[in-house]
């Protein structure tokens, strides 16, 4: 399994999070490009960081929402969304090369994420941009979403990825973090559903029903609070577990 966290996403002199702390237990880094947070000093800082400790960095690619951290959706034309995604692509694939890397796989960040689950025309934008970019970069999404059904068919390899900080509906999309409970803030809890997720492919909705997760990589929100505490007690649960942590790609 794929143990992954979102960083990179301090602005100038603004940290979120301990990112090189969970560089040192991640093995995926879903890196900010510059568009809801991130800026080229903390692209760069964040990539060598990664290189150093052999962490595969991923694009973490989103709306042009600073003020919003990308989690306000925005009705972009497909056209124009496609050439922001490639220019994100760009902007973070020339700080990994510097240190001595490569963008090695690509995941929409916050409403993109959430909004080509369904939205076809966005997801299709997604799909061009990265097939156009480099058609040999995996795609991670959420399970059953038309993004990943889309970046399939296009060619692109796909990941499927579970959330191990995050409520679940009955059918398995996030439940909106507009909504009481959707980011879980119980560390047990946390710990407790990435275990069972990697090791049953299982979940349970905010209604308590099981929910089946085909997940390759497991997600845990670097601006979550105490999120160094919990990919730390996480990674040593499913170590324990017998889960085996490897990068996907």
């Amino acid at each position: 399994m794929d143990l992954n966290a979102d960083l990179g996403e301090g602005f100038g002199i603004w940290r979120l999070t301990d990112d090189e702390a969970l560089l040192g237990l991640v093995t995926s880094a879903n890196v900010a490009c510059g568009f809801h947070a991130g800026d080229p000093a903390t692209m760069r800082r964040t990539c060598e960081h990664a290189v150093r400790l052999g962490v595969r960095i991923g694009a973490q690619v989103s709306y042009r929402d600073l003020a919003g951290f990308g989690r306000r959706r925005i009705d972009m034309d497909p056209d124009d969304l496609r050439d922001d995604v490639t220019y994100q692509l760009g902007a973070l694939d020339a700080f990994a090369r510097v240190a001595g890397d490569r963008v090695r796989y690509v995941k929409p960040h916050g409403a993109l994420y959430n909004t080509i689950v369904a939205d076809a025309e966005q997801a299709q934008a997604v799909v061009e941009a990265v097939r156009g970019y480099d058609a040999t970069l995996p795609v991670l999404g959420l399970p059953g979403s038309v993004w990943l059904r889309q970046a399939a068919a296009a060619g692109l390899t796909t990941v499927g990825e579970a959330f191990a900080d995050r409520a679940y509906t009955p059918e398995g999309t996030l439940v909106p973090r507009r909504r009481p409970g959707a980011v879980l803030d119980d560390l047990d809890a946390v710990v407790a559903r990435g275990v069972r997720m990697a090791t049953e492919g299982t979940v349970l909705s905010e209604q308590g029903t099981p929910v089946r997760i085909l997940a390759r990589s497991l997600c845990v929100h670097g601006d979550t609070p105490g999120a160094v505490e919990v990919v730390r007690r996480l990674r040593h649960a499913l170590c324990t577990a017998g889960v085996a942590l490897s990068p996907f790609c």
